[in-house]
């Protein structure tokens, strides 16, 4: 998980881009105006920066530009703008920016570039950790703690753990009332069928859009639509 500081003097977009990025597993950290961005900065030191260009008091340029002279360019900026041209990208290239995109930003063009910039990312300085539980440490996401392992233990009552039931999630086969109406039918199997997806993806947005050939945005419509709870399945993870 990486800190990432999104910048950017659009309310929408800031939400857009934390919410894609969150569901990834990073935390995040916003600004809507360069003095925010100096504050959030000095505040997280967040391991990656997503800075638009146009902004009404600073420009992300001007703000990259100083960052470079002040010492303070110690973490990939990714430029982001929806009135680039070529000439602008080089310019942000030539005072640091690790990459540039143009809006609107593809769900794809986003996620590479930032993971991309936080290969570049120098690694943090272990100080001040204090002593991490082994369970919490180091887990990538999509990958599964050692003590999910103990589910199937849990169910028997082996390794000393007392016998108890397991909440499974929702299952790949399942009955539904057909004895009603079309609408409420269907709704009803939709509903199921995107909480399988999402028990399955950890709660993944990206990872259910892709995997139902959805849009993103049309699937977060869908499911608020109907009414999927979707804190129930987000991975655990501190922000």
């Amino acid at each position: 998980m990486a800190t990432i500081l999104v910048v950017d003097d659009e309310m929408g977009i800031r939400a857009l881009l934390s919410e894609i990025l969150t569901d990834e597993g990073h935390a995040i950290e916003i600004a809507e105006n360069a003095t925010q961005a100096r504050a959030a900065r000095e505040r997280s030191r967040p391991d990656l920066v997503l800075l638009d260009i146009w902004m009404p008091d600073v420009d992300g340029i001007t703000l990259l530009k100083e960052w470079g002279a002040t010492g303070q360019l110690n973490m990939p900026v990714i430029m982001m703008s929806g009135h680039g041209t070529i000439d602008t990208a080089v310019e942000a290239t030539k005072y640091g920016a690790t990459a540039f995109l143009e809006k609107p930003i593809t769900l794809q063009k986003l996620l590479r570039a930032v993971e991309q910039g936080l290969a570049k990312a120098p690694p943090r300085a272990p100080g001040g950790l204090g002593s991490a539980s082994p369970i919490s440490a180091n887990v990538l996401p999509g990958q599964r703690l050692e003590a999910d392992l103990t589910v199937e233990s849990a169910m028997t009552g082996g390794m000393g753990l007392p016998s108890m039931p397991v909440d499974l999630g929702p299952q790949s086969e399942q009955s539904f009332d057909l004895d009603r109406p079309l609408r409420e039918a269907r709704d009803a199997f939709e509903k199921a069928y995107f909480e399988f997806h999402l028990a399955r993806e950890n709660g993944s947005m990206t990872r259910v859009a892709e995997k139902t050939g959805l849009e993103r945005t049309h699937l977060y419509r869908k499911l608020k639509q109907l009414g999927v709870d979707l804190s129930r399945n987000k991975r655990g993870s501190s922000h």
